[in-house]
């Protein structure tokens, strides 16, 4: 196809020096598909004949996997495996060979006692009227002393953008920010059970006082 491109181009007028600057390619390629015919745009890798020479044995394969299942082992990674057998003056193979060996078992999975990582998304909150999700965040008040500033704790009613709670404290602190919430909550009629809080993950925004 980009053969009959090329031919239909160098018809219209065109110079192949340029074709080939579009078509990211040298003129020797050009030449080379013409002269291998139809099968010459084709890839003709077909990788190594041989196999090279630091390949892993059958036995040599087996070892890092049979280590791993271990009692001793199976709840660990090969980064903590590798030095533990080093400290014992083993060495089966490199931390990366162990995981490419276990990949290929299908063994490279979690390891170890703890309940593996989940990542999931939060559930999605809409709000369609004032006074169902709050959002609040705190932000620096610089003073005239240089390096010195106060702080903005600051609620926003997501739905109408309305200010419904705001103080300055010369601190970051959870039980002031959740004293905010109780206050701007109380205003609104809503009772502690009916609160939805959006913020990121801050210190203050995680204290125990804020998430209650």
């Amino acid at each position: 196809m980009t053969l009959s491109h090329v031919d239909e181009a160098l018809t219209s007028g065109a110079r192949l020096c340029a074709i080939c600057a579009l078509l990211v390619l040298s003129a020797r390629t050009i030449a080379r598909w013409r002269r291998l015919g139809p099968d010459g745009g084709q890839d003709m890798r077909r990788g190594p004949k041989t196999r090279p020479t630091n390949a892993l044995s059958p036995e040599e394969r087996a070892a890092p996997v049979a280590t791993a299942n271990l009692p001793e082992y199976r709840e660990l990674s090969p980064r903590q495996i590798v030095p533990k057998l080093a400290d014992k003056g083993l060495y089966l193979a490199s931390e990366s060979t162990f995981y490419r060996v276990l990949e290929a078992e299908d063994q490279n999975t979690h390891r170890g006692p703890q309940k593996p990582r989940t990542s999931e998304r939060p559930s999605q909150r809409i709000a369609t009227g004032p006074g169902q999700l709050l959002c609040w965040d705190i932000t620096y008040l610089p003073t005239t002393v240089r390096g010195r500033f106060f702080y903005l704790y600051l609620y926003l009613d997501v739905w109408s953008r309305k200010v419904v709670g705001w103080g300055v404290h010369e601190e970051q602190c959870g039980a002031f920010a959740a004293e905010l919430l109780d206050a701007a909550c109380a205003r609104l009629g809503k009772a502690q059970g009916e609160r939805v809080l959006h913020s990121d993950n801050g210190k203050p925004m995680k204290g125990p006082r804020c998430l209650q």
